[in-house]
């Protein structure tokens, strides 16, 4: 990537209502976890364990997939929204805060010009 690109990509804005949807939804998985009758779907999944959560992750990141492969816009969002849930749901049981993401993506922003996939240890950027 040319440093001209690293520049103009460093300059995009971060949309902070992503970031406060996704504090948003903590919160309310909080609160699922204190009071399991504010939810049962999402109570469930809590007491299915990080195994649970897991493959329900994996299961919605195939569906976004499936769903982009057959260039179907609107399903495909429904899909992102499951997709963006059940990994919240899985941060919150590993104690991990959404600004805790947004950080590691600001680092790897600032180090490589946008928040792409860090390279493997030993291989060239």
């Amino acid at each position: 990537m040319s440093a001209q690109s690293r520049s103009l990509l460093k300059s995009v804005p971060s949309h902070g209502d992503a970031s406060e949807e996704l504090a948003l939804l903590l919160q309310a998985v909080k609160q699922v976890r204190a009071n399991p009758g504010l939810s049962p779907r999402t109570a469930k999944l809590i007491a299915g364990g990080t195994p649970k959560m897991a493959q329900k992750l994996v299961e919605e990141a195939a569906e976004v997939a499936i769903e982009a492969v057959r260039g179907d816009r609107a399903t495909t969002i429904n899909e992102a929204a499951d997709l963006l849930y059940n990994l919240t749901v899985l941060l919150s049981e590993l104690d991990i805060d959404p600004s805790d993401v947004w950080a590691e993506m600001a680092r790897r922003r600032e180090r490589l010009g946008m928040a792409e996939k860090l390279p493997k240890v030993g291989k060239p950027e």
